[in-house]
Parts: C-alpha cells; sequence; structure tokens
C-alpha cells in the first residue's frame, strides 16, 4: 500500500467514525444533500445558458418554494378539518369498535377452539371489555425524549436552505477539489460510482414523489367509492387517509401496512362488511402498485428482494431512525449496483499466458517499434549486392525452412 493510499484510507475512517458518532444530528443535513440533489438539474441548466449561479439558484428556489405553499394550500385545509373531526370523532369512534368487538366475540363464543387459544382471547377480551388494551405508558418516553430536542431540530431545519444555497453555489469547484485529491488512476472508476449512486436515488426520489401520489389518489378515490356504496364512515376521513397512504410510500412493505390498519380500524366501526371492503381496497392498490406501476417507474433501479428490503429496514431504522428506515432502500440498492460494477471491474479475463494488467516489466516484452527493427533486412555484405525480400509467391511456393536470402547471396552452379 502506498503512501498515498494509506493516507486516503485513514481519511475515510476518521469522517467514517465521526459521521457515525453525530448520525443523531445528521438528518437535516442528509434532507439538505436530497435538496441539492432535486434542484441541481434546474440549476444546470440555467447556469449553462449563461445565468449568473447565484441568481439561477433563488430563481429556482423562488419556484419551488411557491410550489410547495400552493400545493400545501391546496390539501391543508382540509386535511386539517377532517384531522379536527376525527379527534371529535374518536371517542364514539371506539365506542362504536368496542360494539363490533363484542358482537364478534358472541360469534367467538360459538366456535370450537383449542383451550390455549380460547385463554388468550379471553383474557384479552376482558381487558378490551375494562378499557385496558395493554398500554404501558412508558412508550411515551421515547416520545418526551424526541420532543425535548424539538427547537435543536427546528433550529437545523432552518439552517438547511442555506447551506443547501452554498453547496449549490460552489458545486463546480467542490466537484474539481475532490476529484483533485483522488489518485488519477482512480478517477474513472470513482466517476463511474458516483454515476451509479446517482442514477439510483435519481429514480429512487421520482418513483416515491410519483407513487406517493398515485397510492394517494388512488386511496382517496377508493374510499369516496366505498363511502357512496358501503358506507359514509369512508368518506368522513378520505383525505386524511389518502394523506397517510401517500407518505407511507416511502416505507416500503411495512408503509403500506401500517396505512391500512387505520383505515380498517374505521371502517369496522361500521361492521365486519365494511372492514372487509377496506382491506380489499388496500391490497388491490398495493397489488396494482407492485406489479404495475414500480417496474414502470422504478424499473430495476431499486429492484430488491423483499427480504433484503426487510433487513435494509430493520438495520437501517436501528442506524438512524425513521431517517434511516426511509433511505434503507436506496443505499442498500446503490451499494448492490457498485459492487456489481467493482466486482465486473476487478473480473477482467486474462489471455492464457499473457501478464497481469499493468504487471509487464520493462523489456520483458518487445515493443513495437523493437518488433518493426527487427524485421528490417539486414545490410549485405561488403561489395556485395543488396537482399531482396522474399515475393508473396515465393512465400506461398517455398517449402517450410526454405531460405529465400539464399537466392540473393550470389549465383548458384546451376545459373
Amino acid at each position: 500500500m502506498t503512501p498515498r493510499v494509506a493516507l486516503l484510507a485513514t481519511a475515510a475512517v476518521v469522517i467514517g467514525i465521526v459521521l457515525y458518532a453525530g448520525r443523531e444530528a445528521l438528518g437535516p443535513f442528509i434532507v439538505g444533500l436530497l435538496i441539492v440533489y432535486l434542484l441541481a438539474p434546474p440549476i444546470e441548466r440555467l447556469a449553462r445558458i449563461g445565468a449568473p449561479r447565484p441568481l439561477a439558484i433563488l430563481s429556482v428556489y423562488a419556484v419551488t418554494i411557491l410550489a410547495v405553499v400552493e400545493g400545501l394550500n391546496l390539501m391543508l385545509r382540509p386535511l386539517v378539518d377532517q384531522v379536527r373531526l376525527f379527534a371529535t370523532d374518536l371517542p364514539g369512534l371506539v365506542d362504536q369498535l368496542r360494539a363490533q368487538l363484542e358482537r364478534l366475540g358472541a360469534v367467538y363464543r360459538g366456535l370450537e377452539l383449542p383451550p390455549a387459544i380460547r385463554d388468550a382471547v379471553d383474557e384479552w377480551l376482558a381487558k378490551l371489555a375494562a378499557g385496558d388494551i395493554g398500554f404501558d405508558p412508558a412508550v411515551l418516553l421515547p416520545v418526551l425524549r424526541a420532543t425535548t430536542g424539538f427547537v435543536g431540530t427546528v433550529f437545523a431545519f432552518l439552517i438547511i436552505p442555506v447551506w443547501a444555497f452554498y453547496l449549490l453555489k460552489d458545486r463546480p469547484s467542490l466537484v474539481r477539489g475532490f476529484q483533485a485529491s483522488v489518485p488519477p488512476e482512480w478517477r474513472a472508476d470513482i466517476d463511474a460510482v458516483i454515476a451509479i449512486v446517482g442514477r439510483v436515488f435519481s429514480s429512487w426520489i421520482r418513483g416515491q414523489v410519483i407513487l406517493g401520489l398515485a397510492v394517494g389518489v388512488a386511496t382517496f378515490a377508493g374510499l369516496l367509492l366505498l363511502g357512496a356504496i358501503v358506507d359514509p364512515v369512508f368518506s368522513r376521513f378520505a383525505v386524511l387517509l389518502a394523506v397517510i397512504a401517500g407518505l407511507l410510500e416511502l416505507l416500503p412493505i411495512i408503509g403500506p401496512i401500517i396505512a391500512a390498519i387505520p383505515a380498517i380500524l374505521i371502517a369496522a366501526t361500521a361492521g365486519v362488511e365494511a372492514a372487509g371492503a377496506a382491506f380489499l381496497l388496500y391490497l388491490a392498490i398495493q397489488q396494482i402498485e407492485n406489479n404495475v406501476l414500480v417496474p414502470k417507474i422504478q424499473g430495476d433501479a431499486t429492484d430488491l428482494h423483499p427480504s433484503a428490503v426487510m433487513l435494509a429496514l430493520v438495520v437501517g431504522g436501528a442506524v438512524a431512525g425513521l431517517l434511516g428506515a426511509i433511505l434503507a432502500l436506496p443505499v442498500t440498492a446503490a451499494a448492490r449496483d457498485v459492487y456489481r460494477h467493482l466486482f465486473a471491474r476487478l473480473s477482467v479475463p486474462v489471455e492464457p499466458g499473457s501478464p497481469e494488467p499493468g504487471s509487464e516489466e520493462p523489456g520483458s516484452e518487445p515493443s513495437r517499434g523493437d518488433r518493426e527493427a527487427s524485421a528490417e533486412p539486414t545490410p549485405p555484405p561488403e561489395g556485395g549486392p543488396a537482399a531482396l525480400p522474399a515475393s508473396p509467391a515465393q512465400l506461398g511456393s517455398a517449402a517450410p525452412g526454405t531460405e529465400f536470402s539464399t537466392r540473393a547471396a550470389g549465383p548458384t552452379a546451376s545459373d
């Protein structure tokens, strides 16, 4: 290992340790990097047509903020109204849900079940009737601890636009500085790795936005339809449940399951049939998403096996909380594609008997100039005629091992 490689490896390890130690404070800055990644393409286009870079950044900022404000204004008012309605109706919904469960209990008591299962269900129903469903106030402690850091988090998110502005403004010089710090023989591979990561994150971000909107709209339309043909309870909270479904698309596999739970519970207050209709609606939306939308929108960029996705979610959540779980999918997919690139790069086939690329010793193989020099005719003896090269016809008709230069050496007896 050369000193330069050792220095780079040491720097990478130190940076990794520092980032891991401060991982709890990195959430806003990771969001800032995503903002930089999203806003960089239009800013680069404006800069290429001659707009000053600071003006291009401020223009894109203004358009983005305006679009976000208008979107929130369009969606926030009905969402707030439904949240208030849900908070007002929650006690009544709980009473209706308990009544439905008691009806199911009557059906349950008529079933023939193993004693162990019956004892467990009886214990839970007794707690439910007493208003105790096993909630432990201690589960609120993490929420309280998170609330204590709310002011610091808000401050961090307030400085993110300024931090992102400087990253976008000095992006070309930062890229040049990074490339200059990398050994020249590594630059092509590092550029390829950066391109791979960019492709994966671009596909993931674009896909999540489209999927979130599609699932939210489909959920809203489906709930309105069920409200018209099954029970009005579906329509009362259609906007709230649709927003929850769209946002939870950020969590693959488990997000849609979590989003379906409140919808099914609310529907269960109207009866078992309504709960079944809600379950079938969410199941149909997920089947359409997984089999039609995801392959069309994201393709193979973030195509991971479900077991790998669940493992990545658990590890990402353990390392960086909710943000780690959200970013687990693109990070894992990018790591997979980088590994494939490097594996292919290091697995270039070598011809049998030929030296490894870059392992040739000086003088181990004649150069092209040496081969051309060795192919030149040897000078004739002093005073003798010049040697004539063999013609193609002579080469084709001569027996193996014949010396064609003997003809030119001088007349023979037969001549």
